[in-house]
């Protein structure tokens, strides 16, 4: 829901980090692994109970991956970018509700198990959007600069990463905020399938 607004809030600082990563001669694509090991640094420090330091390595993983992209655009975007970008972002979200449920399972675990199960919903509706949408040629207004159509909702990066800076700061209260995000995905979810239901309905199979 935030994320196009955090993208023009920040855009400035992604575009002036984007430049020095390109002067020090790192692809986009080094930024984005980069990015991903900071984010299972933060999942294996919260496994560990370190729940306060690991903020820092999230929020610098998150921010790579908005730097990557800038990157990528500046260089040439490639197809090879965008499936890591995707697929190794869907990763890191799992990883947090994860690391949460090690550190504390009889608390925990079926709060991350009701979390982890509305990501397969926000997720798969995503990404099935996304295929019809690049097979009948449409683009997205909202996120134009995305490598695949980029499908909105309640629940976007912007959300995610908020939710998962408060899990954090307050652990102990981890499964109710767990079970609260997890209605916002599955409320997602819905109005991801029902605006795939609407779009793609008339003319294709």
């Amino acid at each position: 829901m935030f994320d196009r607004y955090a993208l023009e809030v920040f855009r400035p600082l992604i575009e002036r980090a984007a430049r020095e990563v390109r002067e020090r001669g790192f692809t986009a694509d080094q930024v984005t692994l980069t990015g991903f090991g900071l984010g299972l640094f933060s999942a294996a420090c919260i496994a560990l109970g370190f729940y306060v330091f690991a903020m820092l390595p999230l929020l610098a993983s998150r921010a790579c991956d908005g730097v990557d992209g800038a990157v990528a655009r500046a260089d040439g975007t490639t197809d090879r970018g965008a499936f890591l970008d995707i697929g190794l972002d869907f990763i890191f979200y799992g990883s947090i509700p994860l690391a949460f449920a090690v550190s504390d399972p009889a608390n925990n675990a079926l709060a991350a198990a009701t979390l982890l199960a509305a990501f397969v919903g926000t997720g798969s509706s995503f990404l099935a959007y996304a295929i019809i949408a690049e097979k009948r040629g449409l683009k997205s207004t909202a996120y134009p600069s995305k490598s695949i159509y980029y499908l909105g909702g309640l629940t976007e990066g912007t959300e995610t990463v908020a939710c998962f800076v408060v899990m954090c700061l307050w652990p102990q209260h981890f499964a109710v905020i767990a079970y609260f995000y997890a209605a916002l995905c599955a409320l997602t979810t819905v109005t991801r399938l029902l605006a795939g239901w609407r779009a793609f309905s008339s003319t294709e199979d």
